[in-house]
């Protein structure tokens, strides 16, 4: 039976009414009624049957894969876990579970609620919800853990080799924004933000007044690894240090309506009280905006690692059906005028990956003080920690998930009842190793693509007779290497194994505890506030 396709006129009449497009309205419309055309004529006339709904979902997902990765089509489920997001609560067993092709893995189970409570851990893979058999199921498995408060799911899971079952009684989860706040020492205070959720500035509102109850006279602000959120809570937790009317951030837009200007629209809470704030590769957006604008006013040193450079602002656009576009508007600027967007994403390179903007392009921008400060992307530290920059056989080992699975191989076959006496040992790090080899672990370096490239182009000219013995050489030394890399960067590995081992014994709480006694960014943020000196140092020219 042949389908009728409706051309959405309304959506139309919309699309042309937008000032951003005036000038393209004869080039859109030609374009819109070209893809009708096609659609109507595959539709009906195609060999075999056709599903218009999966062919309509392919096409949006690779116009916009041309795109920026933010730049997303969201339908009722997406939105949803959106709205989970940004509010940091919601309905269901109270663990952080990563999808995967046959299975869902729990990643970390929070203390106290339904998982921890039906004694689900770290590592446990969920191969069954009820009746519906994880790698049968064609939607979002995870979504079957969640439901209405009280009600009940039922799993069957797999632990080393053996296979489970449990019920778990659904609940309201709370994702707190501030994990946790804590005196370091008698005078400074520690905050860890996590996430821009609609609560972050009144739980660091709290946690920053009780801690100043309790002595503190300088604070450490823990930004690492946070993905950012809500804009209207980075600009609010600002305003917490800096007066009111100061500018924060400010958003370019091709669309004049959506270019803007935010400012602090409150009185502060301590305007002087010494900051450290740490970021790394994994602080994002609103993160960038906090460390960026606190950094361009010389109100508090940054320390860790260049953050991450997302620097594009989105906004959600209703379309029908329930569905939604969640598309990029503009740009973040900071008050020194900086952008902090790192990739081009209308430049790719061979693998049609966007590409950093070159080092020798950076742009130079001052702070309040008269700094120089760059774009290029993201937040340069003022105090960089090298150690903490992940090398790339961390990375490697990270992507396959080998810390993790050793820290649940670790679980299980050792005993920790104590933070303070933790020790992860030489011996731990050589049965790591082990672990790695048993995994078969190898990675490809960039000197390695370089160097097979060369090889082909070399065979092409007819040269790889002659090169052949230098090329065996070159793989030969990269190969002594990499065996030599892991013990190299054994510092970087043992930290990120023991975080992970600690939160199977002590649940997040107890990693940041552990934090405090023995994370270097943490040990080095302290001594530069202890010392009025060094921390005034960093804010001059």
């Amino acid at each position: 039976m042949k389908k009728k396709i409706l051309i959405p006129i309304l959506a139309l009449t919309i699309l042309f009414t937008g000032t951003a497009f005036k000038n393209d309205f004869f080039e859109i419309a030609k374009q819109i009624e070209i893809f009708t055309t096609l659609f109507k004529e595959i539709n009906m006339n195609y060999v075999d049957e056709t599903n218009p709904g999966d062919l309509m979902d392919t096409a949006i997902k690779n116009m916009l894969n041309d795109l920026d990765p933010y730049t997303v089509f969201m339908n009722e489920q997406d939105i949803e876990s959106a709205r989970i997001n940004n509010t940091g609560d919601f309905t269901g067993i109270g663990a952080s579970v990563k999808t995967l092709k046959d299975k869902l893995v729990i990643i970390e189970p929070y203390k106290d609620y339904p998982a921890d409570e039906a004694g689900l851990k770290a590592g446990d893979e969920i191969i069954k919800i009820e009746d519906f058999v994880v790698a049968d199921f064609k939607e979002n498995a995870g979504d079957l853990l969640r439901g209405s408060p009280g009600s009940t799911v039922k799993v069957t899971y797999v632990r080393q080799g053996k296979t489970y079952n449990a019920e778990i009684t659904r609940q309201e989860v709370e994702v707190k924004a501030v994990p946790l706040y804590e005196m370091v020492d008698d005078k400074t205070g520690y905050i860890a933000l996590s996430k821009f959720t609609a609560t972050a500035s009144l739980e660091t509102s709290n946690a920053l007044k009780e801690l100043k109850a309790d002595g503190a006279e300088r604070l450490i602000l823990d930004l690492r690894g946070n993905p950012g959120g809500l804009l209207r809570e980075a600009i609010a937790i600002v305003n917490f240090f800096v007066p009111k009317d100061q500018l924060v951030v400010t958003t370019k837009s091709k669309v004049e309506k959506y270019n803007r200007t935010y400012v602090t629209q409150k009185n502060p809470i301590d305007t002087e009280i010494p900051i450290v704030v740490l970021i790394d590769g994994g602080s994002a957006s609103a993160s960038e905006i906090v460390s960026g604008s606190l950094q361009d006013l010389d109100r508090a040193v940054i320390l860790g690692t260049r953050s991450f450079g997302k620097g594009l602002v989105q906004r959600p656009k209703q379309l029908t059906y329930g569905t939604q576009l969640k598309v990029t508007i503009s740009r973040y600027y900071t008050p020194s005028g900086r952008c902090i967007q790192a990739l081009d994403y209308w430049n790719r390179d061979e693998k049609g990956n966007a590409v950093r903007v070159d080092q020798k392009n950076y742009n130079e921008f001052k702070t309040k003080n008269g700094r120089s400060v760059f774009d290029g992307g993201g937040v340069q530290p003022d105090v960089d920690i090298a150690d903490a920059k992940l090398s790339t056989i961390t990375k490697a080992i990270l992507a396959n998930d080998y810390i993790f699975d050793y820290a649940t191989k670790f679980y299980y076959e050792n005993s920790v009842d104590d933070i303070k006496t933790f020790d992860f040992n030489d011996s731990d790090f050589n049965n790591f190793k082990a672990f790695l080899s048993s995994k078969k672990f190898d990675f490809e370096t960039k000197t390695e693509v370089a160097l097979n490239k060369a090889l082909l182009v070399a065979n092409e000219e007819g040269l790889d007779d002659e090169l052949a013995k230098s090329y065996a050489q070159l793989i030969n030394d990269l190969t002594t290497y990499k065996n030599r890399a892991i013990d190299a960067n054994k510092a970087q590995l043992t930290s990120l194994l023991e975080n992970e081992i600690i939160k199977r014994y002590f649940y997040r709480e107890g990693l940041h505890e552990f934090y405090l006694a023995n994370n270097q960014e943490i040990t080095k943020a302290n001594e530069i506030l202890s010392n009025p000196g060094k921390y005034g140092s960093y804010l001059k020219p």
